[in-house]
């Protein structure tokens, strides 16, 4: 069950341009009819001249920020979830796992597009990226040869012991921190070609790499993975940041401009005697390679633009309309890892607009707006 939050507010630690108030630091989770019944509320102090996160579209970064959108919904009577948070969280990444014979997986947001799935005493991640270093993205002044770098005490024990990372694409807010962790943990890496030789290019073993294309299926036990080829998102010039792919080893990457694209991926983690869960790393796709996949939960990559035509009724449709959509990818991937999340007012326009896209789609659907590194079961 969930319990409405309370009415009162705190303030939140300043980030940043933007200091924020919230309510109880819950997620905001939406019932069938669209109303919030647990939720935390972000004001905005200021508007930024930066919109969307351009990086995804363009590294040409322009455009104004829109004023925050409006609050949330109001708080209802409690109502029955799909997803619960795990017991004795404390939205650390060192909180108590699963409780109970229902509790089979915890997910922990990293940010942007990342995950942390903790299946028993095995450990997934998707996309980590916890580094979260300024490249001028977000206050109009993008340097696309600013120097990629591993903040090690900002990832700190966030990525616990993995055994499997998962990559969607290779720009920098996606694949920056896999090949630190994967050298501290030992754990395989899965992604595209260019993913492989970039692992090769950071000295990875081999042996550690693993290029997928779409279409495999991977058993490990507590857990399967089914790769999906997939598309990025485009700019309202029909093009993105960093096109390209590696087909051979290429000198050791320096600048956030060295990481291409690379081509994108999906996955999607089915856990043994638990959710069938999808996750996006950019917010396209082609749906013709989602047919049969049905995930539970489907954690959906925001669009920073409308150029992909009904990206939320094709996609929902094609994902067999999930019980539960989790939206990623709006936050603001510079600032530090704390709750509420910091968010532009242009990222937040984009949010509701999804969210309002989403219960327009599949009104029997629930959606939840995560908080960082909290555990939820589904």
């Amino acid at each position: 069950m969930i319990k409405a939050s309370s009415a009162r507010t705190h303030n939140a630690p300043s980030l940043g341009r933007y200091a924020y108030g919230y309510r109880d630091r819950d997620p905001i989770v939406l019932d069938r009819a669209g109303t919030a019944v647990f939720a935390w509320v972000m004001t905005s102090s200021q508007e930024t001249p930066l919109g969307r996160r351009r990086f995804i579209g363009t590294a040409a970064l322009v455009g104004t920020g829109a004023a925050l959108a409006g609050a949330a919904a109001p708080a209802a009577a409690a109502a029955p979830s799909p997803f619960r948070r795990a017991a004795g969280a404390t939205g650390a990444a060192g909180a108590s796992g699963t409780s109970g014979a229902s509790a089979k997986a915890t997910f922990r947001w990293l940010g942007t597009s990342g995950w942390r799935i903790d299946v028993g005493d095995k450990t997934v991640l998707v996309d980590p990226y916890l580094s979260r270093y300024s490249t001028g993205l977000f206050d109009g002044h993008f340097d696309p040869a600013t120097p990629l770098t591993v903040d090690e005490a900002r990832i700190g024990g966030h990525p616990g012991t993995p055994e499997t990372i998962l990559v969607t694409h290779t720009h920098w807010d996606h694949y920056n921190d896999v090949p630190h962790i994967a050298q501290g943990s030992g754990a395989r890496v899965f992604g595209t070609l260019t993913a492989y030789h970039l692992g090769l290019a950071y000295q990875l073993p081999a042996g550690q790499l693993s290029p997928v294309k779409g279409g495999e299926v991977m058993d490990f036990g507590a857990y399967t993975v089914e790769v999906v080829s997939s598309l990025h998102s485009r700019n309202g010039s029909y093009s993105l940041a960093f096109p390209g792919v590696r087909v051979a080893v290429p000198p050791r990457p320096q600048t956030v401009q060295d990481l291409p694209e690379g081509d994108t991926l999906a996955y999607q983690v089915s856990v043994a005697g638990g959710p069938k869960v999808f996750f996006m790393g950019a917010s396209d796709f082609a749906e013709r390679n989602l047919t049969g996949l049905a995930p539970d939960v489907a954690m959906i990559a925001v669009p920073a633009t409308d150029v992909t035509q009904a990206y939320v009724p094709r996609l929902l449709a094609a994902l067999d309309h999930p019980a539960v959509v989790v939206p990623v990818h709006w936050d603001d991937f510079e600032t530090p890892l704390q709750n509420p999340p910091s968010v532009s007012p242009s990222d937040r326009k984009r949010l509701d607009l999804f969210v309002a896209a989403v219960r327009a789609t599949a009104p029997r659907t629930r959606i939840v707006v995560p908080e960082y590194l909290t555990p939820y079961t589904f």
